[in-house]
Parts: C-alpha cells; sequence; structure tokens
C-alpha cells in the first residue's frame, strides 16, 4: 500500500454520461474505505462542461469542480463517451494532453478511449474499447488496436473494452497500486471476481456479413445448417460454383474473413449458443457443430475467447444448463 500519501483520482462527468461506467469508477475509487487505513484513494468528480449534468436514466451528478482539478491529479479516469463520434471540448484535450505530460495516470472505460484517441495520446500504443467500436478506433494513426481483450495496462494509459470492463480495469488499477489482497478484498465487498478469465471475444454475437451476393448466401445458409458435417474450403468453393480464388475473394469481401476462418467462427458460434442454451456435453457439442472432438473445441475456444466451453457456460448460463459440470 502506498504509504507516502493518499493518492488522488479524478473522475470526469459530462452530460449524457453511461451512469453505469460512472458508477463502476465511483464504487472502487470514490466509496470510503476507513478498513484500509488513511492511504486509500482521495477522489473528485470533475465537470467537463458547465451543469447540470445528468447521465443515463436520469441520474443527476455532483461535480466538485471543473477542469482545474486535473492538474493534481495522479490518476484521470474517463467513464465512457457520448459515442465514438461525440463532439470533445478542446479545452478537454488540452487537459489530459498537460496531465499526460506531467506524468499523471489516464484510465478510459468504453468508448472513453476515443477521447484519448482524439488528444493524440494512444499513438503507438496498445488500446481497446467496447468490441462494437474497436473497428473505428483502428481508424486512429498509430493506435494498436486490442480488440479481443478487457483491458490494456500500456504504462501511463489504460483503456478498457466496453461497460463491466470498466470494472475489471478499476480492480487492476486498485491492484497496482496497493496489491491483490486489497483488490481482493474491495471485488468480495462488490460481490464481484477480482479478475475474470477471457476477453471481450467471448460477449461478441456473430458477425453479420457486410454483404453477400445470391451463391455466397445460399452457401452461407448450407454451412450454417449443415455444420456437423465434413466442410472445407475445397467443398465450400464447390458449393457455391466459384473457384478457390473467387470463394476467398467472395468470402473476405463479406465477412472480413478467409473463408477458412469463417468457418472456425461459425462453429464456435453455434456451440456457444448451445452451451448457452443446451445441458449437451461439450463432447456432443464439438460433434453437432464440426469440431469432432471435444480437445479440437476446447483449442478453439482457447485461442479465440480466452476460456474453456465449461467456463463459458458457466458465465453465460441459468438453469438446467448451467447446473450441468462438464469436464474442462
Amino acid at each position: 500500500m502506498p504509504k507516502s500519501r493518499r493518492p488522488t483520482v479524478v473522475i470526469l462527468a459530462y452530460d449524457g454520461l453511461c451512469t453505469f461506467e460512472y458508477g463502476c469508477a465511483v464504487e472502487v475509487f470514490a466509496l470510503p474505505r476507513p478498513e484500509f487505513g488513511a492511504h486509500w484513494y482521495r477522489c473528485a468528480i470533475a465537470a467537463v462542461e458547465p451543469g447540470p449534468l445528468r447521465g443515463s436514466g436520469g441520474v443527476v451528478i455532483q461535480a466538485d469542480g471543473g477542469l482545474e482539478l486535473l492538474d493534481g491529479a495522479g490518476t484521470i479516469v474517463i467513464p465512457g463517451w457520448r459515442g465514438p463520434t461525440g463532439a470533445i471540448p478542446p479545452a478537454l484535450l488540452d487537459a489530459l494532453r498537460r496531465a499526460h505530460a506531467r506524468g499523471a495516470r489516464l484510465v478510459s472505460i468504453c468508448a472513453g478511449a476515443f477521447v484519448l484517441a482524439e488528444a493524440g495520446l494512444l499513438a503507438g500504443r496498445r488500446a481497446t474499447t467496447h468490441w462494437h467500436f474497436t473497428d473505428r478506433l483502428a481508424a486512429y494513426p498509430g493506435v494498436q488496436v486490442a480488440a479481443d481483450v478487457l483491458y490494456v495496462d500500456a504504462g501511463a494509459i489504460l483503456t478498457s473494452a466496453g461497460s463491466a470492463a470498466g470494472l475489471d480495469l478499476c480492480l487492476h488499477v486498485v491492484r497496482t497500486d496497493f496489491g491483490a489482497q486489497i483488490a481482493n478484498r474491495v471485488a468480495r465487498r462488490m460481490v464481484v471476481h477480482a479478475h475474470r478469465d477471457g476477453g471481450q471475444a467471448q460477449f461478441v454475437q456473430r458477425p453479420v456479413p457486410k454483404r453477400a451476393g445470391a451463391k455466397l448466401g445460399l452457401l452461407f445458409d448450407r454451412v450454417r445448417e449443415t455444420l456437423g458435417e465434413t466442410w472445407t474450403v475445397e467443398r465450400m468453393a464447390a458449393e457455391a460454383g466459384l473457384s478457390l480464388r473467387s470463394l476467398h475473394r467472395h468470402v473476405r469481401d463479406a465477412t472480413g474473413q478467409a473463408p477458412g476462418t469463417w468457418l472456425i467462427a461459425e462453429r464456435l458460434a453455434e456451440a456457444r449458443t448451445m452451451l448457452e442454451e443446451t445441458t449437451r456435453s461439450v463432447d456432443e457439442i464439438a460433434r453437432l457443430v464440426g469440431f469432432g472432438s471435444a480437445p479440437a473445441l476446447r483449442s478453439h475456444f482457447r485461442s479465440l475467447l480466452g476460456v474453456t466451453p465449461t467456463a463459458y457456460r458457466r458465465s453465460f448460463t441459468t438453469g438446467p444448463a448451467r447446473a450441468l459440470q462438464d469436464a474442462a
């Protein structure tokens, strides 16, 4: 635990903020925690703009001051933003640049990454945001987007994926500042895990193709209806009446993926649905979606989602399916 003085955290507030993301930061950093002694965080709320400030659901935000509070902050939290295209006040961008230059730690939740990107602070760095916005974030020069993680710690700048991942990042900050034992105690008080397995790829729904011609649309339907069969890229090309080269081009244009990668993604998507909605065993699901065996399914799950099928089922199911304990 820091011994010199209480670390100062400033949380930004703006009109139209996401109450949940703001609440994650407030819950972790602003609540008094006398059980940790006199060295716990000193927290303040800084208004980005003149009030009144209201969060989603009509919650009124009472700020302690304006952007001048950033000048004395050791950590600044940006709890989301008004979408990836929301206008950002130049004064805020300037204040963040100054804070970064003097060594403050900048923490963004969800779309808050776009504020850092607009300030030019993500160039040459790894960063993440909500999975729905990762392509937009990647359009900023020099930003190295990590699309499948819950958060990125790049030293002085930390970014999280969407919404609840902000809580993971805030707890990570506590772990960095005070150690794992304190972070675990904070997490237990909040009745959450101090650390979640996997990344945000597990929360992404099945991608919708950008466009698909008649032949490709029929092929996609056919594959999805018969995932348990032996599908190869060669068979896909034959079914669509296309050469291998044309198939690769058309599938990449429609989905952004190579045919083989798309096929694996479809099998995983169906496996995830079965894990969520049925009590079938992992072995049976692996056969039904075309992976052939439970080890093959586990390998793809770990590679692309960062968790085992059993861990995924526990996280995303309720009722009878949740009660089923498969060998991970």
